[in-house]
């Protein structure tokens, strides 16, 4: 079975980024796409550094990182300004969009349509915009970089920049140290 299309989120403040995001404009990389709420407690101490991690380490390998602020409850206290002030606070550099909140329903519209339960949700989208993986609550730094070199893989299998070293594939930095390896195959 193919996996579904990634749906577009709907974001009304962008964050970290000069002009606002689309989707579509990541086709051909890997997304992690992990939402959130700021008053979170396993988002701050899990989640925040761990999506920070991924965006240094894995950009030039061909992984975006975007976060989307999902305000589900105390919606008074999650302002934008406030959402500004907490990246700023966390060192948080990539790019978090605020999900356009619904008339008459305390769940906004990106976190509905991709039937999040609630946060942190972590979202692995492949580089032909298919959901690759949908993960609610804390999710295990091993198990990511594991995905994520998947994910990667796959892009690389398909015609992107390989290198083989004996049996073994690896996909390094433009400086060209090395970054991942695993048996290749």
């Amino acid at each position: 079975m193919e996996a579904p299309t990634a749906p577009e989120w709907q974001v009304d403040v962008w964050l970290n980024t000069p002009a606002p995001l689309e989707l579509s404009q990541f086709r051909g990389r890997v997304v992690l796409l992990h939402a959130f709420q700021m008053l979170c407690p396993g988002y701050v101490s899990h989640a925040v550094p761990q999506a920070e991690r991924v965006h240094r380490e894995y950009a030039e390998l061909g992984v975006s990182v975007v976060g989307l602020h999902t305000v589900f409850e105390h919606h008074a206290a999650m302002t934008p300004v406030a959402l500004e002030a907490f990246l700023h606070e966390y060192r948080v550099t990539h790019p978090v969009g605020a999900d356009v909140a619904v008339a008459g329903t305390p769940v906004p519209e990106t976190m509905n349509r991709c039937g999040m339960r609630g946060t942190p949700t972590l979202v692995l989208i492949d580089r032909a915009g298919k959901l690759r993986l949908h993960e609610f609550e804390r999710m295990d730094d091993l198990r990511l970089g594991m995905m994520l070199g998947r994910l990667l893989a796959e892009g690389l299998q398909a015609g992107g920049a390989t290198q083989e070293a004996g049996s073994r594939l690896v996909i390094s930095r433009s400086d060209g140290t090395g970054v991942s390896s695993w048996p290749a195959g």
